[in-house]
């Protein structure tokens, strides 16, 4: 054989991901208000796109569009585009046919490749109904609430008026900025004192200003301290009061005889502080908030058909409207001389076109998605979370005919509201556990049954872990005692004995 340098042709196959699939791809994972900040970007880039304007009813309105001047092209249908002599705007994607089963097998497709099955962008699918148009309720209000003031402004905002010394003023503004979400100082004073090169009376001098602040409570280094600053608040901190607070743990083991006899009162006035102590807060920084609140707006609304079934549409108050503005790509064109700058405004009419497509098969791709966990969920949406199914991202795959990464970005970052609340998809998705009858049941169900079962328990009956094991499984659920234990303390509900003292506790006034 000779050795030497020689050329070879080889044919070979490969799969290139283009940059506007992978735009496809990112699309597809964001929310509807991540993609108006997308769009946002994508306008400064291109003078072609332009935001239309969001429909201001329900699901089936659009807002007015000027067809003389600009092209909606989510919403032109072929014929109409063929009689304006506009065809070739109705090209199809830059994706090779081949590439819808790769999405299917190997995962790397995304929305572009989904099947276009699902019902239009502005029109709604409905299980059960030919007909189902989306309910325009949007979120209730509640869930649009604006965030409150951090607890550290609401103290700062205070701190002013207590004292001209600008030492002390300094000293305490520096003690409020170390305070905990739930208003707690964690330092010691002496490393304050050390940190600031202070005398140690000086920062306590500072931490009593603290002290004064509203909420009462604050500023605290214990429980027992944050409790006694609210008892002198009420004037109720006598040494009777004292010796209760010193003693709290032997109130949280519940040896309630043991602690009456160290405080050294009846009964009656021994119900009348443990009712005092109910009243107050041990976390008072919690009532503000550590930042600004970020409200959840739904991108999919579910309400009931007519017909018995479920109207599925996308949110028509975020839905993003990205139009191309034709006549302005006219003026261009022939504004353009030279050979690059044509081909620079044709590249930007392409993308324009794409990016328009791209949101137009990313919200199909959402409808048919959410309309097949629906279907998958239907006990879930007409009796409550008792009903909600074993689900898996390969089952809505199959059913939907994707692959389980597409999936995955459909559910990312979305959220469904219906009659029930606002439940991000991927809620929907639990995993199962045996039912007595051979069917699965959702571990979500399980957690809803247990709750209900704990909350239903007398104080003279408090139920163990056993004898849960057996309540549930008359239910259909057929448990082991370790996995009642697991979901029990999933949902922050204590053993048998924790829960008799709480109750214990409870049932004293």
């Amino acid at each position: 054989m000779a050795l030497g340098p020689r050329l070879d042709i080889r044919q070979s196959q490969s799969l290139v991901m283009t940059p506007q699939l992978q735009q496809a791809i990112k699309l597809l994972a964001l929310s509807n208000l991540e993609v108006e900040t997308f769009i946002g970007e994508a306008l400064d880039a291109n003078p072609l796109l332009e935001m239309g304007e969001t429909a201001p009813g329900g699901p089936g309105e659009e807002a007015p569009v000027d067809e003389g001047r600009r092209t909606h092209l989510e919403s032109s249908p072929v014929d109409q585009l063929v009689g304006e002599g506009r065809a070739a705007e109705d090209r199809p994607l830059d994706i090779d046919p081949a590439a819808l089963d790769l999405d299917r097998d190997t995962g790397d497709g995304a929305a572009a490749l989904a099947d276009a099955a699902t019902p239009g962008l502005r029109e709604a699918g409905s299980i059960g109904s030919e007909s189902g148009g989306g309910s325009g309720e949007g979120p209730d209000i509640d869930e649009r609430g604006a965030g409150a003031a951090s607890l550290a402004e609401h103290l700062h905002a205070q701190i002013g008026a207590t004292t001209r010394d600008p030492q002390a003023l300094f000293v305490a503004r520096w003690l409020i900025d170390q305070l905990d979400e739930t208003g707690y100082l964690r330092m010691t004073l002496p490393e304050v004192a050390e940190t600031l090169g202070l005398p140690l009376a000086s920062v306590e001098q500072a931490l009593a200003l603290v002290q004064t602040l509203d909420p009462t409570g604050v500023g605290a280094r214990s429980l027992g301290e944050c409790l006694a600053l609210q008892a002198r608040e009420a004037d109720r901190y006598d040494p009777l009061m004292a010796r209760l607070l010193d003693n709290l743990d032997l109130l949280g083991r519940g040896e309630l005889a043991r602690l009456r006899r160290l405080c050294g009162v009846d009964e009656e006035d021994f119900a009348d502080m443990l009712a005092e102590l109910r009243g107050y807060d041990p976390k008072p920084g919690l009532r503000f908030g550590s930042g600004p609140a970020e409200a959840i707006t739904p991108d999919i609304l579910v309400s009931a058909a007519p017909d018995g079934g479920w109207a599925i549409a996308l949110n028509p108050a975020t839905l993003p409207r990205v139009l191309v503005n034709r006549s302005y790509y006219v003026e261009m064109r022939r504004a353009c001389v030279g050979k690059a700058a044509r081909a620079w405004l044709g590249e930007r009419l392409a993308d324009a076109n794409w990016l328009v497509k791209a949101l137009d098969q990313r919200q199909k791709t959402i409808l048919k998605v959410a309309a097949e966990i629906v279907k998958q969920q239907d006990g879930f949406f007409r009796h409550g979370v008792s009903h909600l199914r074993p689900l898996t991202l390969r089952t809505v795959a199959e059913a939907v005919e994707m692959h389980e990464s597409t999936i995955s970005r459909v559910t990312s970052n979305k959220y469904l509201h219906c009659r029930r609340g606002t439940f991000e998809l991927k809620y929907f998705f639990t995993s199962g556990v045996a039912g007595t009858d051979g069917e699965g049941v959702s571990a979500e169900a399980v957690k809803a049954a247990i709750r209900q079962l704990i909350d239903a328990e007398e104080p003279k009956a408090i139920l163990s872990d056993d004898a849960l094991v057996d309540l549930l499984k008359a239910r259909g659920f057929d448990l082991a005692r370790r996995t009642v234990a697991k979901y029990r303390e999933a949902i922050g509900l204590g053993s048998s004995v924790q829960r008799r003292r709480q109750k214990a506790l409870a049932g004293v006034r």
